[in-house]
């Protein structure tokens, strides 16, 4: 710094005049100036030359100076921008476009890849001609004229700071989709200029435009054009008429603003500029383009795109990680499918497997009498860690699913039923010094304006204790309990638990999960709390995110929230024990494992006995699973019979016995089953005194286990064999020089 200071100081030098400073601040000392008037005999200001400033100014030669700092810094930025230019390697461009994106599970090994929903890749011959014309008639008209920039639109963008020009040519969008972020920055779009000029150096005009179309994006989780017509007109691009060629063109300044299954007014009015694009660069007349666009989209529109591939075998699980990729992390799909990113997830294969196993079984699953079969939600995650090891978001999610689908397990908005109970009852109750035994009151149905009953209006005796009252999922002592202990402590715990409380109606109803909206992940986040010592954990599917070369550009920081101190957590574990030993969840109890949680079954508006929603939670100190049971609609012709200790038990006990083999099998210490210790044997639902029976139970798991451990080899195999790692490797080489 001190050189520098000195150079600075010698420059200023060679600038100044050879007058001294001192002498002419005497000589203008000795000066009196006589003040001049104005015709009106006011005194004038004095003449711009003899301004103070104005001398200084040109005393030092300053404009130079800032000429010269500013020519240096051109240069010197030119040259930074030249040299980036000449060392990316931009001859291996077709092969980087090839860039996919991994994900890993949580022991760093390749799970899967978003290869699926890259382009097709075709050749420039196999493009209709119409949509050639058509791109370059609204993207770059001078395309086979430029050197890759077309400097009048550049220079006009610069000067009026964007307002008129503008526009990147073809080459530069693709230098920026290849190469660079999508970040509007004046740094990337040096970079975007520099390398569009090496890039018109090393590849013709057919090359470019061929390598512009394929890794183009038209929403949807579609990539280039061959993909896109399949998409959305259900032919090859070869096969594109005139104005299905200007309905994709259009596409490509907002493929979700102009996309045709979002708007077939906005996709129309964007196909109709298109056209007159087309008709202004001569590639058709006004004739033909007033034909065109009396076509309607909407008549055309034929999805026969098959985008899944063999290495999306954990569509469900996948989808969640692009969600929270996009949600937690500021990426966009776009990006996530073009950019080559690896992401580090806490997927548990064995388990994600299992699920999957069981969830392909849609015989487990009830049917509505129109055949509109039930979805189902579940999720399998480490209260440790909050990192989710399994998640199915649908019924027999790996087949027939579309790319980011509506995922049941993270997306829905149900209500929790009794489930909620532990929460914002029971917890507060034992917190506030409440034994696990304290006879609740179980006669009482009206609560001021409140009026509740237990299922079935089912009333066995005045009172009851309250590891009874919770493992049978009694509704008039959770709701005794909540307004004992008062609705504001209810809503102070819920929100401890991470629930959204924010729009719920105050009112006693809160016990039973009224106005109350959730899904399986959120329930899971909640529950991991009892399970891990009274902590929670937040949930997530992403441990870091790195870009193409390595660099880390996301990552997950843990959240840890103590809810309830440990005493709490262990006496709310030693009553949800009894769930599965002895109340309501004593059908979905796993075999061999011991599981504390809860049921939860909601009432239909039009019939007290069928139920809209069924939950069941379960935990060990290794694992929580959170299942939920419905119809996306409950209806009079859309409903589930009977609670949760039917479809809903079946279900979660395939999952868990199917997943808890894999875990550490980490038993509860310091919690002793309430039911136990009252001296109340648990029900046996397996009949292990019946050989038959058990057999048949551990013959169907390990079918499961062969099943899901073929997935798991198949996901390898098919990643193995497509030569991801392979290819990732070869661009992990590419790559690492640029920008270097």
């Amino acid at each position: 710094m001190k050189k520098l200071n000195e150079i600075f100081e010698k420059l200023v030098n060679m600038f100044k005049t050879d007058q001294p400073e001192k002498k002419v601040a005497e000589e203008l000392e000795g000066e009196t100036p006589e003040p001049r008037y104005s015709r009106s005999g006011k005194s004038r200001k004095k003449p711009l030359s003899q301004h103070p400033f104005r001398r200084f100014w040109r005393r030092f030669h300053l404009t130079k100076i800032f000429l010269i700092l500013g020519l240096t810094f051109g240069l010197v930025v030119g040259g930074y921008l030249f040299y980036v230019a000449k060392t990316t390697n931009v001859k291996d461009l077709q092969n980087a476009l090839k860039a996919t994106t991994l994900i890993y599970d949580k022991d760093g090994n390749e799970a899967g890849s978003l290869s699926g929903q890259k382009g097709t890749y075709v050749e420039l011959d196999a493009i209709s001609q119409d949509l050639q014309n058509a791109v370059i008639a609204t993207e770059d008209r001078s395309f086979y004229k430029n050197g890759g920039i077309n400097y009048s639109r550049f220079f006009l963008a610069i000067l009026t700071a964007g307002r008129s020009g503008g526009g990147s040519t073809i080459t530069q969008q693709l230098a920026k989709n290849a190469y660079l972020s999508q970040d509007q920055t004046i740094e990337r779009k040096a970079k975007e200029f520099f390398l569009a000029l090496e890039i018109n150096k090393k590849y013709s005009k057919q090359e470019i435009l061929t390598m512009y179309l394929n890794n183009s994006y038209f929403g949807n989780g579609v990539w280039g054009v061959e993909d896109a017509s399949k998409k959305y007109f259900g032919v090859s691009a070869s096969q594109l008429s005139l104005d299905q060629s200007a309905v994709l063109a259009g596409m490509l300044k907002g493929p979700e603003l102009y996309n045709p299954l979002y708007s077939v007014e906005n996709a129309t009015n964007r196909r109709d500029t298109v056209l007159q694009n087309m008709v202004a660069a001569g590639y058709i007349d006004q004739a033909t383009a007033d034909q065109a666009a009396t076509v309607g989209i909407g008549g055309q529109l034929v999805d026969a795109y098959e985008g899944k591939s063999e290495d999306y075998r954990y569509p469900s699980y996948f989808d969640a990680v692009i969600n929270e990729a996009v949600n937690h992390y500021g990426l966009t799909e776009e990006e996530i499918v073009n950019n080559g990113y690896r992401i580090y997830t806490e997927l548990d294969q064995n388990y994600q497997a299992s699920m999957q196993v069981i969830y392909s079984n849609v015989d487990l699953f009830p049917q509505a009498e129109d055949g509109t079969r039930a979805e189902s939600g579940s999720v399998a995650l480490d209260p440790k860690t909050g990192g989710v090891r399994a998640l199915v978001g649908r019924v027999n999610s790996a087949e027939g699913s579309g790319f980011r689908t509506f995922n049941y397990a993270t997306q829905s908005a149900r209500s929790p039923g009794s489930t909620i109970k532990p929460l914002v009852a029971y917890s507060p109750a034992i917190a506030a010094g409440w034994s696990t035994d304290k006879e609740l009151d179980n006669s009482r149905t009206v609560f001021g304006d409140y009026t509740v009953n237990n299922y079935g209006n089912i009333q066995s005796s005045p009172t009851v204790p309250m590891y009874q009252a919770l493992a049978e999922s009694l509704n008039i002592p959770a709701v005794s309990t909540v307004d004992e202990l008062g609705v504001s402590k209810a809503f102070e715990y819920g929100k401890k638990f991470g629930l959204n409380m924010d729009k719920v109606e105050q009112n006693l109803g809160v016990a039973l999960g009224s106005g109350v909206t959730t899904n399986p992940l959120q329930m899971a986040q909640a529950y991991s709390a009892f399970a891990n010592d009274g902590v929670m954990n937040d949930a997530h599917l992403i441990t870091k995110i790195e870009n193409a070369s390595g660099q880390v550009v996301k990552t997950h920081r843990q959240t840890s929230t103590r809810v309830l101190n440990r005493s709490t957590a262990e006496k709310m574990t030693s009553m949800m024990l009894g769930t599965f030993s002895n109340g309501t969840g004593i059908y979905a109890a796993p075999y061999g494992y011991t599981m504390a949680g809860k049921t939860g079954t909601t009432e239909t508006d039009f019939n007290p006995d069928l139920s809209g929603d069924q939950w069941v939670i379960g935990y060990t100190p290794d694992l929580v699973i959170s299942q939920w049971l419905g119809f996306p609609k409950t209806d009079e012709t859309h409903y589930l019979t009977g609670t949760s200790a039917n479809e809903a038990s079946a279900i979660f006990r395939n999952v868990a016995n199917s997943i808890l083999p894999y875990t550490e099998g980490t038993s509860f210490s310091g919690e002793k089953n309430a039911y136990a210790e009252n001296g109340i044997s648990p029900v046996d639902t397996y009949g292990t005194g019946e050989t038959n029976t058990t057999s048949e139970n551990k013959d169907f798991l390990k079918e499961v286990q062969e099943r899901a451990q073929n997935l798991v080899d198949d996901a390898k195999k098919a990643i193995d064999e497509s030569g991801i790692t392979e290819k990732a490797k070869n661009l992990w080489d590419t790559v690492t020089g640029w920008f270097q």
